[in-house]
């Protein structure tokens, strides 16, 4: 007996409710924070770096999916890599063979970073550092992992362990013995590997938090201190990797650093099947899978999965035959150049910084005395809620999605997919410039916004 099931019809009975379903079955604080700051559309359709309403007004998209869009949405050819997969019906994990795509991926992967030898693929990017965190122990036999003050790794207990937010840690403790350094200080890292217990220091060369680099020369020397102490260089590219900065992997841009191990996911699934994987040397797999006794020691029930694997090696493809990291750079040194223009016709515009097509926008203490005042309203209720002023206009006004950069911080990040253009960064920094120009007039609809936010703010303590 064949069992019928229609999703169109779903969607189309049921598909208007979304957001009461939502609220309903899954975080019910999501919704609620939607509504509140109008966030609350309904998109029908995306293609690209676009999405679409009923009404047929596009929206830009300027966050793709926390970077997991790197191709934009429906790529052609990631879409004809899922539909030959699924119409190949592999004998896909059966857990006791050796597919072909996986072998494929993790080739055309270490291609891009050939200090590096071996893969395991698992399912997101908090699992590829917990893949790490794990391996960099075992392969040193030391427990402790340095990390840097508000870096973000993930969300699982591994991963929360090396996150340096305590915002995202409060409540969750017992966490793994780690100890967090500030990025770019080679003395306190220093201090901390002398004690002897170091398996690694665990790093995104650009934080995605706030979008701090790290300083020119600091990737090298710690790998340096690293290895002096017997200890390994653990680079995040979960967000930077795969062109978003301009180079393949981010620590490339630095002569001579190379990491034990590497994570990566977000864009390797071409927005379609979650896939996560950690690049690391020979001898270090070698070491934690040394027997056949330990042949699963360490492994994912999905990881390595056919569609994940095609998924990814579509995207590679597209990357290297469409020059997709040569656009990162120049559309985003376009992007990057226009903006810090304006830092000197705004005062509430601090500084533009980042790399390739990760930039962030950061917000600052006005000169102007009446500029000074409101500011100091929204700082005294809840710091990032200038940011959130402007995020909200930007898409009610100008149709562009974006998003501030964390938690308590006045800075937009901008990771759009790859794939933009110049015209889009036209759009969008006409569009910014507009919200600027209402900020700075002292009045109007955006500081309007911004008493309501004072009061949620107020409200929520």
């Amino acid at each position: 007996m064949t069992t019928e099931f229609d999703l169109g019809a779903l969607l189309a009975e049921r598909g208007g409710e979304r957001y009461e379903l939502h609220g309903k079955y899954l975080n019910h604080q999501l919704p609620r924070m939607l509504h509140t700051i109008g966030f609350d559309k309904v998109y029908e359709r995306a293609e690209g770096a676009h999405f679409w309403d009923a009404d047929g007004n596009d929206y830009l998209d300027m966050l793709a999916g926390f970077g997991v869009m790197g191709l934009g949405r429906h790529h052609p050819v990631v879409r004809k890599a899922l539909h030959d997969v699924l119409d190949a019906q592999l004998a896909d994990l059966t857990r006791f063979d050796c597919q072909p795509l996986p072998g494929l991926l993790a080739e055309r992967l270490l291609a891009h970073s050939p200090h590096l030898d071996r893969v395991f693929f698992g399912n997101s990017g908090t699992e590829s550092v917990e893949t790490a965190l794990k391996f960099a122990r075992f392969a040193t036999g030391r427990p402790r992992v340095l990390y840097c003050d508000h870096a973000f790794h993930g969300l699982t207990t591994g991963s929360l362990s090396v996150n340096g937010e305590a915002g995202f840690r409060d409540g969750f403790a017992p966490l793994l013995p780690d100890t967090a350094v500030p990025l770019g200080d080679l003395d306190a890292l220093a201090r901390e590997l002398r004690k002897g217990d170091v398996a690694a220091l665990i790093v995104e060369p650009i934080q995605g938090k706030g979008v701090h680099e790290a300083p020119p020369g600091y990737l090298r020397a710690a790998q340096e201190l690293l290895h002096r102490h017997k200890a390994l260089l653990i680079a995040d590219e979960v967000q930077t990797g795969l062109g978003r900065t301009g180079d393949f992997y981010a620590y490339q841009h630095e002569e001579g650093v190379e990491p034990d191990l590497v994570c990566v996911a977000k864009a390797l699934s071409g927005g379609y099947v979650p896939v996560g994987a950690t690049l690391g040397k020979d001898w270090i797999f070698k070491k934690v899978y040394s027997s056949m006794d330990r042949v699963l020691v360490h492994s994912a029930s999905f990881g390595a999965n056919a569609q994940a694997m095609a998924a990814g090696l579509a995207v590679l493809s597209v990357m290297e035959n469409d020059q997709i990291v040569a656009n990162s750079r120049a559309v985003g040194e376009r992007l990057k150049s226009r903006l810090a223009a304006l830092t000197e016709k705004y005062e509430l515009l601090a500084e533009v910084r980042g790399r390739g097509l990760m930039i962030g926008i950061e917000f600052g203490r006005p000169s102007s005395l009446k500029l000074r005042s409101r500011w100091t309203m929204l700082q005294a209720a809840r710091k990032g809620l200038f940011a959130q002023m402007v995020v909200v206009p930007l898409l009610q006004r100008h149709r562009i999605l974006t998003q501030v950069s964390g938690d308590h911080l006045e800075v937009i990040k901008l990771i759009p997919p790859l794939i933009v253009d110049e015209a889009d960064v036209d759009r969008f920094v006409d569009a910014f410039t507009d919200v600027m120009d209402d900020a700075h007039s002292g009045g109007g609809l955006m500081w309007d916004f911004g008493k309501t936010l004072v009061k949620q703010a107020v409200a929520g303590r």
